[in-house]
């Protein structure tokens, strides 16, 4: 959420820096509500003071003896006023903030101006893309003879689903273990366990709600839940590690906070229908090990750079060619300041693919979940917090599957994964 105090002071730049993704502030609906929450409290002012003028008045005339009571009928009433001007301050305090909801972050001056994926702008790369010296296939075509199966996930589920059985199974296992272990051992983070069903007020947290509701799996409630607060299945772990410090006010030295967790995650993919409809690249159902950075303001920057190593780590180890990508304005997520994208080669489809996204929201969740810290002066300040895949599972295996085939169908296990695969170099179709 946007510092309200700052569109006050400077609403024109914030509304042009706005525009630049693609959004339009609703400048007049924000005017207006901003008069009449000056009326209001210009009302309430005026009044509180009337108040205090007729208590004088009526001490005076009582401690002269004389009549006081039409000055007395007429403090009576003011608190009865005084009320009805709260509420309407608090209605218009919570269309405000509503209005404030649906705001997304403001871009970073660092990140690229540009209407939409096709003005992203290209950082670096690394690793060459393998040359093959037969036909290529496509993961769908090189996992099936490895226990890589569709068709009984769809008869389960409908489309957009996976079902994995033996060797294929094992892998994106030991992927995601391999990523963990990366994460915490070399690179500082707290692997972490985390609820999978998470409330409105958590999805709120960290932006999804309210303007991604339609992207969301709710949970549905019934029995002895019937009254509870509307909880969703998480679209990934940042909701439940960001919001995990929600609501606390830290001590300068609990900063930084890393943390890190292998969770399923649901997405409805609203909107994206005829997109990716074949094979892992979109599905409802997938794996992500997620890195969240809790920081300190000054230090978010630097921080976002070293969030990116991380993940790109994971990529080097696997020895999978990527590149990185600086998300335009027109392109950034609703909470981001800057994001990179990570994009790895998959060779069936000639051409880079997004394989985590890692982004800086500097203090814009932070104020939607209250999430502070104390510095050294004994200043309260929100902190800044990070996000980004390290990596997504399900696509680092299609990216492992398409790199790594054979021509005889079987597919080389890198190095990093061999001691989380006994020790195997290959998997191989299961024998007929």
């Amino acid at each position: 959420m946007l510092d309200v105090t700052m569109l006050r002071k400077n609403l024109p730049e914030v509304v042009a820096r706005l525009k630049t993704r693609n959004f339009d502030f609703p400048v007049d609906a924000f005017n207006e509500l901003e008069e009449r929450r000056k009326s209001v409290q210009k009302k309430t002012e005026e009044l509180q003071a009337r108040r205090n003028s007729l208590s004088k008045d009526i001490g005076m005339m009582k401690k002269n003896g004389e009549d006081a009571s039409e000055l007395l009928a007429q403090a009576a009433a003011i608190p009865g006023e005084l009320k009805a001007l709260e509420d309407e301050l608090e209605e218009i305090r919570e269309k405000l903030h509503d209005l404030m909801l649906r705001v997304p972050n403001l871009p970073s001056p660092t990140t690229p101006i540009g209407k939409d994926e096709t003005e992203n702008v290209e950082v670096r790369r690394w690793g060459t893309p393998r040359t093959f010296d037969f036909p290529v296939k496509d993961h769908v075509d090189v996992g099936a003879p490895l226990g890589l199966d569709f068709d009984t996930a769809a008869k389960l589920s409908g489309a957009r689903f996976a079902f994995m059985r033996g060797e294929v199974a094992h892998l994106h296992r030991a992927l995601a273990q391999f990523m963990l272990d990366v994460h915490t051992r070399e690179q500082g983070y707290t692997e972490c366990y985390t609820p999978y069903i998470v409330t409105a007020s958590t999805m709120t947290g960290t932006g999804q709600l309210p303007k991604f509701e339609e992207d969301l799996f709710a949970a549905k409630k019934g029995g002895a839940y019937s009254d509870l607060e509307q909880m969703y299945l998480v679209p990934t772990a940042e909701v439940t590690l960001t919001n995990s410090v929600s609501g606390q006010i830290l001590k300068a030295t609990d900063l930084p906070i890393f943390l890190t967790a292998h969770t399923p995650c649901f997405r409805s993919e609203a909107g994206a229908y005829g997109r990716d409809t074949r094979g892992m690249i979109r599905q409802h159902q997938f794996d992500k090990v997620e890195m969240v950075k809790i920081v300190r303001p000054e230090e978010s920057y630097d921080q976002l750079e070293s969030l990116t190593h991380d993940a790109e780590v994971i990529l080097q180890k696997l020895n999978l060619p990527y590149r990185v990508m600086a998300l335009s304005t027109g392109d950034i997520g609703f909470g981001s300041c800057k994001t990179y994208d990570l994009e790895v080669w998959i060779p069936a489809q000639n051409c880079y693919r997004e394989i985590s996204s890692c982004s800086n929201c500097e203090d814009f969740q932070a104020r939607r979940m209250s999430a502070r810290f104390k510095d050294e002066n004994g200043r309260t300040r929100y902190v800044h917090t990070l996000n980004g895949s390290g990596l997504a599972v399900g696509r680092t295996l299609v990216a492992v599957l398409e790199n790594y085939q054979n021509a005889d169908g079987s597919v080389t296990i890198p190095e990093a994964l061999r001691p989380y695969m006994n020790g195997k170099e290959k998997i191989v179709p299961a024998a007929k």
